[in-house]
């Protein structure tokens, strides 16, 4: 039985911390030492992931350790040594011997022919290969060439000339690159150059149909992404397709160069998701990578050198449970060479638009989409912004925030006290001009910051917290007298700290309430084996946020779960949670979302906690809360009562 005292101790007494940094890695490029996972059960197969052709310009971070991770780990817990390609040097068929599967994410940077016929001949030989590109004029490092050009091998409106509109030292930077319709040649498919949203791809074929890939996959998401065209059907299959009935009206994205919507959707949209078969290898296609990514972005923009923001896609709908499928596949060699010798039913070739055709492309807008920012060269990373990948200068140094604040704020009008840490100063350096304040949802200020003189401000708001001074060890720490409007009878609200100039620094939701009730009586456990979650027994008004507890015991001192996940669902499935960021904002979607790092201490026991809320709109009174490790690996479901 465990400790039920000293879990309510850590979800009501106990302090609560939160910290916003900025996530970046140091110095990085092409010759330092590539990341390797190595799973703790080996299922004799390695994957490894392109990190040669750009994949971390501009907002993508697509590496193992950054925005692709939960792929990544993923494939670890299905037994993969996953690893990551770097190099300086075109890609060769040497660099690919010893792996099973070649996973290209989202190139910005063309292939030369050479590396084309290393990769065709890596699946020739029976190596899988899958392609993730996106929607056309996604031209990331503003080269001119998008990832589905990339992939296809022709630049739209340039085939006869790739290079086409480069300067000279563009241009030399791709010597060896050829325009060709290479990956139907090779494939029998083409990425098309539509741009899709607002719509989700549910039109997905049996599981007897795509050689088991599609098994308990309803739907894949799509956020601004394309589809591709099944030039050959004897070696190409659609497996996932968008629904009929898309509108340009609707679902064209906002900033496509044209229709965006090329024929209704459905079958002669052509596949979201397709395979294919190359004599003794394999290939996968999908025409998006936000299903893909998630969001712990390693890099800083290589261009501007700000922090990335990216989308936390892997855990939502099917997308996770169909990326690991296709691994799967793509790994497992077969004896057939197409699949006109299987039993699966062949596609028809999916109908072409004229403009989509090399000889009749054309360059809608001048490319690229906009001029990069003055001494940024896509081809040069002496160029690149520090703490860019391929950059050699390191981030500097970002402050990091701290608060600690009681579980439950006091609204009776009391004092209570938080306590600001802010980490990454210069010894003995000092900062002032940081304003603090407690709101309501709306942006009606409650809190009064005591004066240092005792005394209290006449209103409500931001104000001033005084001057914080670093230690030797560059570490400020101030305690911060705080009292609430006592006519406040909301329980739930949002702390947030700004610096002088008004930006925001920190943002934190909070609970209101009395001070000094029984918490073991405000609570609900569920307990299933290892874990266990505590949450409140009586939780606030649907768009209200509350925390909750997740506990995990029987590990071993030291150890992480770094793939946990939980959410709230309504009977039939209907996702309406969210878990609040680590910057204090709150996700635009509702559905799993990843707890971050839980690690264990001495005796074996991890604990995190997290702010949720329910959708605003929901009026349900039951639920369900699960907490699961991955997708499909559900360890703990429990009904709750909502109001």
């Amino acid at each position: 039985m465990r400790n039920l005292k000293r879990l309510f101790v850590l979800l009501t007494v106990a302090i609560s911390f939160s910290f916003i940094d900025v996530n970046v890695s140091f110095a990085e490029g092409p010759n330092d030492q590539a990341p390797i996972y190595h799973p703790s059960n080996h299922n004799g197969k390695k994957v490894l992931f392109d990190n040669s052709h750009g994949q971390t310009a501009g907002q993508s971070d697509w590496v193992i350790d950054g925005a692709f991770s939960d792929f990544a780990e993923a494939l670890v817990a299905e037994g993969y040594i996953v690893e990551e390609f770097r190099s300086h040097s075109p890609l060769t068929s040497g660099d690919l011997i010893g792996y099973d599967v070649f996973v290209i994410p989202e190139a910005q940077i063309p292939f030369k022919v050479t590396e084309q016929n290393a990769i065709a001949s890596f699946a020739e030989q029976g190596g899988g290969v899958f392609f993730i590109a996106d929607h056309y004029n996604a031209d990331r490092n503003l080269n001119r060439w998008d990832s589905n050009e990339i992939m296809n091998g022709w630049r739209r409106g340039a085939y006869d000339n790739p290079t086409l509109g480069m300067s000279t030292a563009e241009s030399l930077a791709l010597t060896g690159v050829t325009s060709s319709n290479w990956l139907s040649d090779e494939f029998g498919v083409q990425f098309r150059y539509n741009a899709l949203d607002n719509t989700v791809a549910n039109q997905v074929v049996s599981q007897s149909e795509s050689f088991g890939i599609t098994e308990n996959i309803n739907e894949v998401s799509i956020h601004a992404g394309s589809t591709l065209a099944i030039t050959n059907p004897e070696v190409a299959k659609g497996i996932v397709y968008l629904p009929t009935g898309l509108t340009v009206s609707a679902n064209k994205w906002s900033n496509s160069v044209d229709q965006g919507v090329y024929a209704g959707g459905g079958v002669d949209e052509g596949p979201f998701v397709a395979i294919s078969k190359k004599l003794d290898g394999k290939a996968a296609f999908i025409g998006d990578s936000s299903p893909v990514e998630d969001a712990t972005p390693k890099y800083l923009n290589e261009e501007t050198g700000a922090k990335k923001r990216t989308y936390d896609g892997f855990i939502a709908n099917d997308n996770g449970a169909i990326l690991v499928n296709i691994i799967n596949w793509l790994a497992t060699e077969e004896s057939y060479d197409s699949f006109t010798e299987t039993s699966i039913t062949l596609d028809s070739v999916t109908p072409l638009l004229s403009m989509e055709l090399p000889e009749n492309s054309t360059e809608i807008l001048n490319e690229p989409w906009r001029n990069p920012n003055l001494g940024y060269l896509w081809y040069d990373q002496s160029t690149f912004a520090a703490g860019s990948y391929g950059s050699t200068v390191s981030p500097p140094a970002t402050f990091t925030y701290a608060l600690q604040t009681p579980p439950v704020l006091d609204y009776s009008g009391d004092p209570f006290t938080v306590t600001l840490k802010v980490e990454n100063l210069q010894p003995n350096e000092s900062i002032s001009g940081l304003k603090m304040q407690v709101y309501l949802d709306g942006g009606t200020a409650i809190s009064q910051i005591q004066n240092s003189n005792g005394s209290w401000p006449s209103s409500y708001g931001y104000q001033d917290i005084g001057t914080l001074t670093a230690n030797n060890n560059g570490v400020a720490q101030k305690a911060i007298t705080i009292r609430l409007n006592p006519s406040v009878t909301a329980t739930s609200a949002s702390i947030r700290l700004k610096d002088s100039s008004g930006s925001n620094l920190f943002t934190k939701a909070v609970i209101l309430g009395e001070v000094g009730a029984n918490p073991e009586e405000d609570l609900q456990t569920f307990e299933s084996g290892q874990y266990l979650l505590s949450l409140p027994k009586v939780l606030p008004a649907p768009g209200e946020a509350f925390p909750v507890n997740i506990q995990i015991d029987g590990l071993a001192a030291g150890a992480t779960i770094t793939n946990a996940q939980i959410q709230i669902y309504l009977a039939g499935g209907t996702s309406i949670s969210q878990i609040q960021n680590a910057d204090g904002s709150w996700p635009s979607s509702y559905g799993y979302f990843n707890l971050g790092t839980l690690t264990a201490d001495p005796s074996g026991v991890a604990n995190k906690q997290v702010m949720m809320r329910i959708n605003p709109v929901i009026t349900a009174s039951q639920a369900n809360i699960r907490l699961r490790l991955g997708s499909g690996h559900n360890v703990l479901t429990a009904p709750i009562q909502l109001q």
